[in-house]
């Protein structure tokens, strides 16, 4: 089958690890032809061009900023990529007939193209839900409830669901979600399909990690706790210093934040200030420095804003479940991933604002190298069971091959 994949994600190449190049590569390998149509921000000063190494055809569209950049840009460069989509695809895959439509939210703004595409290549269209919008940025108080900008989104996001054969949700709470606030949409076209990774065996010597760690200074006996994702207002960063400064005496404890995003300087000026000796901040690594630093630590630690009324389900998750990490999650009431984590006993959960018992969890497992390696195991299980690519293609094509 043709597949087609769209997304404003930054992807160079398929050899990138990550949720969708993992997936692509995987349809790669069953057989199917892959096109990928991803965004190239103008920050990284690149014109659209089409890259066809590998079998894979990866179509780079010039487009504005979605990342690093004031609202207005983003808000501008949203609205304008539905046309910049169909204006490249148009250009350089004339006679493409496609299969399969994948797309991923965000954005909600590729309705009119995929109809158009469905119209006239007869294809499937599948829709990878990972982010509920508008009501995300409602809950952040980023535009108002009920406002005409609201409105207006609340529209296209229905519009989306709507040209939507399939929907796939990353976990139970969001299928329920999208389904008690869309009624229209009929049931059976909402199930769940979670992130997922590609399995990479890759694992590095204990003097690799004890390298690694003298590297970047962390003494040898405390336990490492790493966070590494987006820095932005969907984490809650007030609560992420609080956490920090509650925990800039334990020497027990080393505490790494990765990341980059809209609030990074808000926790650099507190690093700048405090200069805790126990805790470090560095902006983004590459892939690979990313993934030894993370194979060196002891715990992963996820945070989500307080204020979420949808059910987010980071997708960081899953490298912590692919090393063997434990994982200690702060986030709001109406996600599931407190739930699963708990549930299957690979980490520990508390309440976004909830100091004391987020403190009590760190000790918990600082003091308890053996608990660690258990619910380490437990995660890698859950990883093997659940959030695989094998796993996410054979749902999606359960639509064309129902054997």
């Amino acid at each position: 089958m043709n597949i087609l994949f769209l997304t404003i994600l930054k992807i160079d190449t398929i050899a990138d690890r990550g949720v969708y190049p993992d997936l692509m590569r995987k349809f790669h390998r069953e057989g199917h032809n892959v096109f990928i149509v991803t965004s190239a921000e103008r920050r990284f000063r690149q014109n659209t061009m089409l890259s066809t190494g590998n079998a894979i055809k990866i179509l780079k569209i010039r487009t504005l900023n979605f990342q690093k950049t004031n609202i207005l840009e983003k808000w501008v460069s949203t609205l304008l990529v539905n046309y910049q989509y169909t204006k490249a695809i148009r250009r350089f895959f004339p006679q493409v007939s496609f299969d399969l439509i994948l797309y991923s939210t965000p954005p909600i703004t590729f309705t009119r193209l995929v109809a158009r595409l469905k119209k006239k290549c007869k294809s499937v269209s599948y829709l990878l839900l990972k982010d509920i919008f508008p009501q995300n940025a409602v809950d952040l108080e980023l535009i108002r409830g009920g406002g005409l900008i609201h409105k207006y989104l609340r529209r296209q996001e229905k519009k989306l669901y709507e040209v939507s054969d399939f929907i796939g949700c990353m976990s139970q709470a969001n299928a329920d979600y999208v389904k008690e606030n869309n009624p229209e949409i009929a049931p059976d076209k909402v199930e769940i399909n979670p992130n997922s990774h590609e399995l990479f065996e890759e694992a590095i010597s204990d003097d690799e990690k004890k390298r690694i760690r003298v590297n970047y200074n962390i003494p040898e006996g405390a336990t490492l706790f790493i966070y590494g994702g987006n820095l932005g207002k969907p984490q809650g960063i007030d609560f992420i210093i609080d956490f920090l400064n509650a925990q800039k005496n334990n020497s027990e404890v080393f505490i790494v934040i990765i990341g980059s995003g809209t609030e990074y300087k808000k926790l650099k000026s507190w690093f700048d200030l405090i200069r805790p000796e126990n805790e470090k901040l560095l902006s983004e690594l590459s892939k690979e420095e990313y993934n030894k630093l993370l194979q060196s630590g002891d715990v992963g630690m996820i945070f989500l804003d307080s204020r979420f009324t949808v059910p987010n389900f980071p997708s960081r998750l899953l490298s912590y479940l692919e090393y063997k990490l434990p994982v200690i999650a702060s986030t709001d009431i109406n996600t599931d991933l407190g739930q699963t984590i708990t549930g299957s006993e690979f980490g520990l959960w508390s309440q976004s604002g909830d100091l004391i018992t987020l403190s009590q969890n760190v000790n918990r497992l600082a003091h308890s190298e053996e608990l660690r390696q258990i619910m380490g195991l437990n995660g890698f299980k859950y990883f093997l069971k659940h959030y695989t690519v094998n796993n996410s293609y054979k749902i999606i094509m359960s639509h064309f091959d129902p054997t």
